[in-house]
């Protein structure tokens, strides 16, 4: 198989990690997309040094939000300041209104944390153990479960003060 073809079919099988990361530091539709090309170019470029150390899913976690935080540092830089509007949802094939609505609600209260709190969350969601967070994010195994503890309860408190 052909560089190009494995590349499309790592990017098809795991565009769901790109989409995740690319709506959660985006404010609206057309930066998302801007981000995603992004993400995208930059796995394209670091593609044949791809090692298999790990998954193939974390190495894209890792440069999908280093891409992500690097845009954000520029735009911090031009001083451009991000609103926080609404959350991009994707349809569900079995469309629950009541999920939905408190999936958006769980996303708008993440959208206002730190990046790394963010990141975490994210991840934590996607269902990474707290070792592959670890790894992505570059902090210690106990590191992580210290401030994802810390960001539940913090999120815990919002939800429920709202």
């Amino acid at each position: 198989m052909q560089k190009e073809q494995k590349f499309v079919r790592v990017i098809k099988e795991h565009e769901g990690v790109i989409f995740k990361i690319t709506t959660m530091y985006t404010d609206n539709r057309d930066d998302q997309k801007d981000l995603y090309q992004d993400v995208v170019y930059q796995l394209w470029k670091s593609f044949d040094s791809f090692r298999a150390e790990s998954k193939i899913s974390t190495w894209m976690y890792r440069i999908a939000l280093n891409t992500a935080l690097t845009r954000l540092k520029k735009r911090k830089r031009m001083e451009n300041t991000v609103s926080i509007d609404r959350v991009v949802v994707e349809q569900i094939e079995n469309y629950d209104p009541e999920f939905e609505e408190r999936l958006k609600v769980l996303y708008a209260h993440i959208k206002q944390l730190n990046v790394i709190e963010k990141g975490l969350m994210l991840l934590l969601l996607e269902g990474k153990k707290y070792d592959e967070i670890a790894e992505i994010t570059g902090l210690s195994p106990s590191n992580v479960g210290t401030k994802i503890s810390r960001v539940k309860q913090k999120l815990t408190k919002q939800i429920i003060k709202n």
